[in-house]
């Protein structure tokens, strides 16, 4: 029997606000355990929560990003559940009234060139609970809190069972993560614990209509781990099916070592967590105006931009993509292009030069050595034929090392074009003596045979020779290319 696959994802981003969102203590990650905990995150008695703004402002921020409606009279609830690393007893989350309804989040899969979009069923606001820190010592029995996360204020993305493959799941996380490093909201650092995805995944006999049982996969710490861990469940239920076997809804938790979903408990209904409305914290109630002052704060966002980049600047869609993939990167490329003044040639620099460093160096583009400015002035050398592009990676090469700006390290070096037509012409005759055998490939027919011609040229130069006079003077000299055959 063929089966289609269900997959909805709840996606948890930490809020990237100095203090948590019902105190003010900090929320920084890294810190001593049990350091940046208050009377609220402790739960103690007579301690009152207050919210905090920012992260309200940046739940809205988040939601206007990807279409959703904001709940203008919105309040807070208490989620029921009893762990060691929740003090209260219970995490304040939003139920019946969540922030944000609805909304989408649009995304290409690689290979695929028409778009898909995944809707969503709400966004809300939460607090996290603590961590708990399990001996490593099998022969010590023993775990510790840390509550240092208990109060960091969540967003929770919650999608429809909108995807059919993890490609699918894949695709929407990076567009996810994309818009909201872009809006600045979190920093979604799946490391640290910022980013962090629940998949549900079901099956069902292909052309039903029903849901199959539903399985939710916990413990989710990377993009990689999404895509293995739904593809592991699906031939799971897929296996118990085909064996005419039956199971329950449940939360089962992904073993990165093992590669394997493995049953944690039975899945619980809202019902079990008991919600009722917070009675310290009071109901939210927003205007219009506000709502929209938020709105006119969001930048340009990935796709919006990206399609600016095609129509507006003539970049190919695989140069744009790239480029809008994080909004510094963009940045970095819209500042060097006020510079040169070349869409394209700064669009390579950018993307195969900066990029390359930065990946390898695994660093951020903001801490790149070479500003977009000295790019952009790199790039104008090359477009206005001053240097040539050979020229151009060994100053690059030189702005590595120093705070030179470009027109300084080629008037230092002498490494300007040179125009003067005699010596090119000089250079050209030797270059034409010196290859005969590539002078009768190139008559017979064979026009990359020019091409060894020119090298010669560049080397004797030293790269300095204009390659289109160059190009100009040969041609001239030998003729055009013969027809082949």
């Amino acid at each position: 029997m063929e089966y289609e696959v269900i997959i909805g994802l709840e996606v948890h981003a930490q809020l990237n606000t100095d203090s948590k969102v019902f105190s003010d203590s900090p929320s920084k990650f890294g810190a001593a355990p049990n350091s940046q905990v208050s009377s609220v995150c402790l739960g103690l008695p007579g301690s009152l929560p207050v919210l905090n703004e920012e992260a309200l402002t940046k739940a809205i921020m988040a939601g206007l990003a990807f279409g959703s409606n904001i709940t203008l009279h919105t309040k807070f609830d208490r989620k029921n559940y009893f762990y060691p690393d929740l003090p209260k007893g219970y995490q304040i989350s939003q139920f019946d009234r969540p922030i944000c309804e609805g909304g989408k989040i649009s995304f290409t899969v690689k290979g695929e060139d028409k778009p898909r979009s995944v809707t969503l069923t709400r966004i809300h606001i939460e607090e996290d609970a603590g961590k708990l820190i399990h001996s490593a010592d099998p022969k010590i029995p023993q775990s510790y809190v840390d509550l240092n996360r208990a109060g960091t204020p969540l967003i929770e993305i919650v999608s429809e069972p909108d995807m059919r493959s993890s490609d699918e799941a894949y695709y929407y996380l990076l567009a996810l993560k994309s818009v909201l490093r872009y809006i600045r909201v979190s920093d979604c650092n799946m490391e640290e614990g910022s980013l962090r995805c629940d998949a549900n995944v079901s099956i069902r006999p292909k052309g039903s209509d029903k849901f199959g049982t539903r399985v939710e996969i916990k413990n989710l710490n990377s993009f990689k781990a999404v895509k293995a861990a739904i593809d592991y469940e699906v031939e799971w239920q897929r296996d118990m099916y085909t064996q005419g076997k039956t199971f329950p809804q449940q939360t089962k938790l992904w073993d990165s070592a093992s590669n394997v979903t493995l049953t944690m408990r039975t899945k619980e209904m809202s019902h079990d967590y008991r919600y009722f409305p917070d009675p310290d914290l009071p109901p939210v109630i927003l205007s219009k105006e506000t709502v929209e002052n938020i709105r006119k704060s969001l930048p340009e966002l990935p796709d919006a931009r990206r399609d600016r980049f095609v129509e507006k600047l003539g970049l190919p869609k695989y140069d744009a993509e790239v480029l809008t993939a994080e909004r510094e990167i963009a940045d970095y490329y819209e500042s060097a292009l006020k510079v040169s003044g070349d869409a394209k040639k700064t669009s390579n620099w950018v993307k195969d030069e900066v990029l390359g460093i930065v990946n390898k160096e695994s660093i951020t583009i903001s801490e790149f050595k070479v500003s977009p400015e000295r790019i952009g002035g790199l790039v104008k050398l090359i477009a206005d034929g001053k240097i040539s592009g050979k020229i151009g990676k060994t100053v690059f090469e030189e702005m590595l090392g120093t705070d030179k700006d470009p027109e300084t390290i080629v008037t230092e070096k002498n490494l300007i074009v040179v125009r003067d037509d005699k010596e090119i012409e000089r250079i050209v005759d030797e270059a034409i003596a010196a290859n005969e055998d590539a002078v009768q490939k190139y008559k017979s027919g064979k026009d990359r045979a020019l091409g060894a011609i020119v090298g010669y040229v560049m080397k004797v130069s030293k790269g300095k020779a204009d390659p289109n006079l160059v190009n100009q003077m040969l041609l001239d000299k030998l003729g055009p290319l013969p027809p082949k055959g």
